[in-house]
């Protein structure tokens, strides 16, 4: 059994996407289907750039959708692969409306417009500098929130965001938070990395964004998957449209719980976890959380071909 895996927000590269563009007239016709639902060139932006704009969440995100699923689609209708052993769709965090997409949940205009949205309200919900996120190293997520919890000298906002992989968690909070959480991890010699985001992600500092994007994802019609998503608020295999609409909503502000999530896929049975969409962050991550498993990146036609290959056997 298999599970596909649908990368979020620092993935993005300028560039990405570009080959299978060039070479399949679906592709072309999915980029141009998102310039026009947005109504601007992301197209050019996703191609071209500049960096600084494609790093923009607003843009980020619906960019990294587009070329998610373009990958997907090239996949499955110019290489006719059968994804009939696949047991479960799971994205991080913007990933996750991916996965829906693919799984034929939500349609693909409605994920580009609820992505964009998305990424404008996350920004806006905290003003530029005054929240940030880092990489903690070496520590799991029940020893940082037992930290978090019980240091007195740990002042503000200070949330675990992401629980990416073993020995791999981000947290979220205000300034005053994160600078006396990194002076606590200096004097203790555990390593942490600053992230370069616009916004403190997945931390009750974007309940704001969460209320603003309630009133518009409710308004779009989900059908059920027709894979079971696995979702990062719980880390549960769900099919139930509602379900998904509230979990979606709750994301913004909430810990993606990608570890358990791949830990309990593991456990259902699946061997092969498949990375579809730019870059190799998932496949990283689920190679430091679920051993002797098959990993797959796919981002290029050389990867195509070499995973129907490597699967065919």
């Amino acid at each position: 059994m298999s599970a596909l895996l649908f990368p979020g927000q620092g993935s993005q590269a300028v560039g990405m996407g570009a080959e299978l563009f060039t070479n399949f007239k679906l592709v072309k016709d999915l980029f141009l289907q998102a310039d026009e639902r947005l109504n601007y060139p992301i197209s050019k932006l996703i191609l071209e750039g500049p960096e600084e704009k494609l790093k923009l969440t607003e843009n980020t995100q619906p960019a990294i959708l587009t070329v998610s699923y373009s990958i997907f689609r090239v996949l499955k209708d110019e290489f006719n692969f059968d994804f009939s052993s696949f047991k479960y769709f799971a994205g991080h965090s913007l990933g996750e409306y991916s996965a829906l997409v693919s799984s034929e949940s939500l349609d693909f205009n409605d994920a580009l417009y609820l992505l964009h949205e998305r990424g404008k309200a996350m920004q806006e919900a905290v003003p530029i500098g005054e929240g940030s996120m880092i990489a903690i190293l070496g520590m799991n997520s029940n020893e940082i929130s037992e930290m978090l919890n019980s240091r007195e000298d740990i002042k503000g906002i200070c949330e675990v965001a992401n629980d990416n992989a073993e020995g791999q968690i981000i947290i979220s909070g205000d300034k005053l938070g994160i600078i006396s959480v990194q002076k606590f991890l200096k004097d203790k010699k555990i390593k942490n990395i600053p992230l370069k985001v616009s916004a403190p992600f997945h931390c009750s500092l974007m309940k704001p964004a969460a209320n603003v994007m309630k009133e518009k994802i409710e308004k779009v019609n989900f059908k059920k998957p027709i894979f079971k998503i696995v979702n990062n608020v719980t880390a549960d295999p769900e099919d139930n449209p509602e379900t998904l609409k509230k979990l979606l909503i709750d994301q913004i502000f909430s810990t993606v719980r990608w570890r358990e999530s791949l830990v309990k896929i593991s456990k259902n049975g699946v061997k092969n976890f498949v990375e579809i969409g730019p870059g190799k962050v998932l496949t990283g991550m689920a190679k430091r959380t679920v051993k002797g498993a098959n990993y797959f990146s796919i981002n290029s036609l050389a990867d195509i071909k070499n995973f129907i290959n490597e699967f065919k056997k």
